[in-house]
């Protein structure tokens, strides 16, 4: 019988999957995972990668990314790639103006990531509040897009607040065709009102605009999403949870078996409303930074950690400084009367800090990480197995983390555009040492081995619940 060869193993790490870590060593050939086992019961390879010491996972996905304003996908995934992730699942956009449809759209984004892109991608589609884009939806779905995402808050940008009657034509469509509505949920109506309060009261500082947006209004918006869901019996995703009340809401639809699942991100675990009086409008972001002392952020670890929130999204969104800047005068409006910019940006620390701050600095298992940046997200939308597992027959994405590695995050060492970090001089512990995207190597501590136009985009299916419970 011929010798039977692979192209790659990976020995010596510690294998990392959502339930388990244990030792083991990984075949890949071609773009899959051939075997998993002990080194000494695989086929020869011609590379072996020495991964001993090191983390094995994996390969991590960002499920919450914005990559039409001043990132492009190119940049986007160059950036990706260099911290870690593999898959990016970033909010598409199409030419409301122009009235242009959702299939024209993923047709222009597809020749785009597959010509520029370094990483994978599977995309959400933002829905604005024009009836017109629900002609198609049908199509659109048809094409593998099954998310889609809309606004509950941001009245003063004219199309994007989508109204309950929408969203709900909305759910019912997606709802039979096996997709999923993700919502951005403030109470859009209330925050607009009392904006308005302290814009006329001349309460304009960075430090006045989390005041504007209290937590009950999150919670509000949660209700009305979830009793939408309900009526239309869609899946719904509450994106970048940020409150302590808004999870107990969440919590309480869990218990009563509705398919209502949600994320949380950086910001809101490790950063507080302190920031705006540091850095001003850099850290304006959607829903707003809640206070050093309240008990959201405790809540977001909290909700980590027993299973009730199940991913991790950086909701990267940057700006250019110079576009946030006339913040400093009045955080919430420009002179023209247009809205000083939400987002920060996040895609090159979210992994990082992941692990330094969850699993090294709060002692969670490193089985949470593949739990919440892996295979969580690739079940809700609609990638699994072929991403954020490690089984065989599926795509060789893995990443490979070394504990030991130590990094400072600078902005100047980041490859987006915005020119700046919320992190500046955070000590990190652990870094991404090399990764593969369908069996290539993708980085290779530190070093960029793909060229863009290597990223896919991938096609979706309908939502897998996702893995609940305790981490530990």
């Amino acid at each position: 019988m011929a010798d039977i060869r692979v192209d790659t193993i990976i020995a010596g790490g510690k294998v990392v999957t959502s339930s388990d870590v244990f030792d083991a060593a990984i075949a890949i050939s071609g773009e899959k995972i051939a075997a998993i086992g002990p080194e000494n019961l695989l086929p020869t390879a011609d590379r072996y990668i020495d991964a001993s010491g090191k983390f094995v996972l994996p390969g991590l996905i960002d499920c919450h990314v914005h990559l039409d304003r001043c990132d492009s996908y190119e940049l986007g995934s160059i950036a990706a790639a260099h911290s870690g992730l593999t898959t990016l699942l970033p909010f598409g956009t199409y030419d409301v103006e122009a009235e242009e449809t959702l299939p024209s759209a993923i047709n222009r984004h597809r020749e785009e990531i597959e010509s520029t892109a370094v990483v994978d991608f599977a995309f959400h589609y933002i829905l604005n509040n024009r009836p017109y884009i629900l002609k198609s939806l049908p199509e659109a779905l048809e094409m593998g897009v099954t998310s889609f995402k809309m606004f509950m808050s941001y009245k003063k940008n004219q199309v994007r607040m989508c109204t309950d009657d929408f969203i709900c034509q909305v759910m019912e469509t997606v709802s039979r065709a096996g997709g999923i509505v993700q919502l951005h949920c403030e109470s859009g109506n209330i925050i607009d009102y009392l904006e308005n309060q302290l814009i006329d009261q001349g309460c304009v500082h960075p430090t006045d605009f989390p005041s504007a947006c209290p937590d009950w209004a999150e919670e509000e918006a949660i209700n009305r999403a979830i009793k939408m869901g309900g009526v239309t019996n869609c899946p719904v995703y509450v994106v970048h949870l940020s409150t302590h009340v808004g999870m107990e809401r969440i919590k309480q639809a869990q218990a009563e078996g509705q398919r209502v699942w949600t994320e949380t991100c950086p910001q809101y675990l490790l950063l507080s409303d302190e920031e705006m009086a540091k850095v001003g409008p850099l850290a304006k972001i959607g829903p707003p930074l809640r206070p050093k002392d309240g008990p959201d952020q405790p809540a977001m670890w909290k909700g980590l950690e027993l299973g009730y929130i199940s991913t991790l999204g950086s909701d990267h969104a940057p700006h250019f400084k110079h576009l946030k800047a006339p913040g400093w005068k009045n955080i919430f409006v420009n002179p023209d009367g247009s809205p000083v910019p939400f987002g920060s940006p996040g895609v090159e620390t979210i992994a990082p800090l992941a692990f330094s701050e969850g699993v090294l600095g709060r002692d969670l298992p490193v089985t949470w990480l593949a739990r919440i940046m892996s295979e969580n997200p690739a079940r809700i939308f609609g990638i699994y197995p072929e991403k954020g597992s490690l089984q065989v027959g599926t795509d060789a994405d893995i990443t490979i983390l070394d504990p030991e590695g130590e990094t400072v995050v600078r902005a100047e060492d980041h490859h987006g555009n915005s020119g700046f970090t919320l992190y500046e001089g955070w000590k990190v512990n652990g870094k991404p040492w090399m990764t593969f995207l369908r069996g290539q190597t993708l980085l290779n501590q530190g070093r960029l081995e793909q060229k863009p136009g290597y990223g896919r985009f991938l096609r979706s299916g309908s939502p897998t619940p996702p893995l609940g419970g305790p981490v530990r």
